[in-house]
This record gives structure tokens, sequence and C-alpha cells, in this order.
């Protein structure tokens, strides 16, 4: 139990450290993945609702507090979305790449419209299709891209715990 946590922990941190530093040099017209995003969908859709709920706080809060200008907005999403996620867990399977890409792209484009929201339209600025063209879309093909990696090695290190836990039982 505390190797699951103590995983999924340093997964945040590496995927924090990665979308902060790698991915910002290696931005498609700057937009980069989303990979907080992608952990929080993982983890939702391998462990249900209530690990989603807990990783999207916790990747919603650092998210806060790295790049957001109110802290709680992202992780009330984050949660939000782990939360909602976490229902598709029951329809798991492990080999199966389409539905995780679904999710994946899916949270990354309700992401993407709730950050218009809250940071533009409240502000006044209406040019919903020129932000849905140039940040949004970009956003949700380059995070699926990415997260199809990051999803699989999260799958084999759950594996492994899992695997390991059954060996010492």
């Amino acid at each position: 139990m505390i190797k699951r946590k103590l995983v999924t922990f340093i997964t945040i941190i590496v995927a924090i450290l990665l979308q902060t530093t790698i991915f910002r040099k290696l931005a498609l017209s700057d937009v980069v993945p989303n990979l907080l995003l992608v952990v929080t969908v993982t983890y939702s859709y391998l462990r249900g609702r209530t690990s989603g709920l807990l990783t999207g706080f916790l990747c919603g809060l650092f998210l806060d507090c790295i790049c957001g200008s109110v802290v709680g907005l992202y992780a009330f999403v984050m949660m939000t979305i782990g939360f909602i996620i976490g229902f598709c867990q029951k329809i798991y399977f492990r080999n199966s790449l389409v539905l995780p890409l679904i999710l994946i792209a899916g949270s990354d484009l309700i992401y993407g419209i709730y950050y218009y929201v809250t940071e533009f339209l409240m502000r006044g600025r209406l040019h919903f299709s020129f932000y849905f063209i140039h940040r949004i879309l970009p956003e949700v093909v380059y995070t699926t891209l990415v997260g199809i990696v990051f999803y699989r090695l999260i799958v084999y290190f759950e594996t492994r715990i899992s695997r390991k836990k059954e060996e010492e039982v």
C-alpha cells in the first residue's frame, strides 16, 4: 500500500518536472502536453474514483502552485476529472489503448474549455474559435500522443507493484 502511494507521488513529481522543463523546450506551436492530466486520468482509470480524486487533487494543487492565478481552480477541475474517469475503472481492459486515449483526449478537451472559461472568457476575451484552433486542439493532440507513452509506463509500474505484492502474499 505504501509502495503504491510512493510510486504515485514519484510519478507526479516526474510528470511535473518533465512538463515544466523538458517539454517546455519541446513545445509545438507554444503548446506543452499536460502530463499531470495524463497521470490523473491514468490512475483514475486503473484504480478507481477515490484514487482519481486524490491524485487529481494533488496534481491540480501542484499545477495551481506552479502556474495558477488562483489556488484551487486547477485542483477542483483535476479532482472532478479524476472522479468522473474513476467510474470507467469497471470497464478496464489491460491490453486495449483505445479507451484510455479517448479518456485522455476528452479530459484534455474539457480541461482546455475550462481553462478558456476561467482565464479568458471571464476577462472578456470572446475569441473561442481562435483559442480552440490554436491552443485547445494542438494540446489535445500533443497530450494524447505523449499520453500513450506515459500511460504505458504507468501501467508497467502498476503491474510490477501488484505482481510483487502477490508474490509476498
